[in-house]
């Protein structure tokens, strides 16, 4: 393969998207890529013009062409933020004005909201590493919080990104902070950046989320006896894996839809996974290789579960197609015979994550019910 005309590259960035104009014989109008917040690039003079208008109406804000008429005399323009759900506007190309269409949720105050701050940092091997902490107005105010530290799913090809995220802003809201890492094996930051997380899922990921701890401790924004860690899926592994692996980091943990053992996680397997097993070997552990398989079952945390000494808190769907029941249910019942009380939320109309409105209300109920006694706050 030739290059013949680089458009565009980024050192630190992959490209997220770009777009051909259909008036004017498929130029390319923009690229896009995802650094601590999303930035668009404009390449024609259309867009030149357009961006140029956008930054200077809207600053401080992300905004982006959600589509436009053919004869691009009309464009539907989306504007938000980490305290904007989103907010849309048409942008006349004729006067070269913006008017509102509509807000998604006007009852939210941008003032109301907390500030999600993008956060830079080293980890323990050298790695810069990127992520985000939400910050409630007390830290901001100087005091010392509770954190609650939310790894994401995936883990491959997955990450964090800067805007409204309801999850980090409902926990603002009790005062508590969010740290959201991008580990290594998190997308957007190239091929080498992914790279480094094959074979480390449990080993050198979860020490860049530790690292992120240590960062947002030496911040002076949290207080180091109250941190409590939560995720989904990967994120859920996570938790079970940061409560065996630094059981002195977190004061509790909420496990939500995570992987507890991984050979029966790659046992269990959804036909639809399958075709891509082989490419899962690469990137997780390939169990038959003897020496990967002993490193998958050192980080499979349901082998490891006297190292747990913090509260924990399980939920799950029982229909879930992509992290089997079973996960859960083998975590809970070892704790369970160790004589460790574990709650246990299960929904039987829910599968990879709750999608009910009931459902998600009580979970939401129980898991703030769950850190204010645990975190004390």
């Amino acid at each position: 393969n030739q290059i013949v005309r680089e458009v565009f590259a980024h050192d630190d960035y992959d490209v997220s998207s770009l777009h051909l104009s259909r008036k004017r014989n498929y130029e390319l109008d923009y690229v896009a890529y995802e650094g601590d917040k999303s930035v668009l690039v404009p390449l024609s003079a259309t867009f030149k013009d357009l961006h140029e208008r956008m930054q200077k109406e809207f600053p401080g804000k992300e905004v982006a062409v959600v589509d436009y008429d053919d004869n691009e005399t009309t464009f539907l323009i989306i504007v938000h933020s980490d305290r904007i759900v989103g907010t849309y506007y048409q942008y006349d190309a004729g006067t070269k004005k913006f008017s509102l269409l509509y807000d998604l949720m006007p009852q939210l105050h941008e003032e109301d909201m907390a500030e999600m701050r993008p956060i830079t940092f080293r980890s323990r091997d050298g790695l810069t590493i990127h992520g985000y902490i939400t910050l409630p107005k007390a830290a901001l105010n100087g005091e010392k919080v509770p954190l609650i530290v939310n790894p994401h799913g995936g883990p491959q090809g997955i990450r964090d990104s800067w805007g409204f995220n309801p999850e980090t802003q409902l926990f603002a809201s009790r005062g508590y902070a969010t740290l959201q890492v991008n580990f290594r094996i998190s997308g957007g930051y190239g091929k080498e950046f992914l790279r480094a997380g094959f074979k480390q899922i449990g080993r050198k990921a979860m020490d860049d989320v530790e690292d992120g701890v240590r960062y947002a401790i030496s911040q002076g924004w949290v207080d180091s006896d109250r941190i409590a860690i939560y995720g989904a899926s990967h994120g859920g592994y996570a938790t079970l894996m940061g409560l065996v692996k630094t059981p002195d980091l977190y004061a509790c943990g909420v496990d939500y839809v995570g992987v507890s053992n991984i050979y029966t996680f790659f046992d269990s397997f959804p036909e639809y996974w399958k075709p891509y097993k082989e490419l899962v070997k690469e990137i997780w552990y390939d169990l038959d290789n003897p020496e990967e398989a002993a490193i998958a079952k050192e980080v499979s945390p349901v082998f490891q579960i006297d190292k747990i000494k913090k509260p924990l808190f399980v939920v799950q769907g029982a229909n879930d197609p992509r992290v089997n029941i079973n996960e859960s249910d083998q975590i809970v019942t070892a704790l369970r015979a160790r004589g460790f009380e574990v709650p246990y939320m299960v929904k039987y109309n829910e599968g990879h994550g709750f999608h009910r409105e009931e459902n998600s209300m009580e979970l939401y109920r129980a898991m703030l019910g769950f850190f204010a006694k645990h975190l004390k706050h």
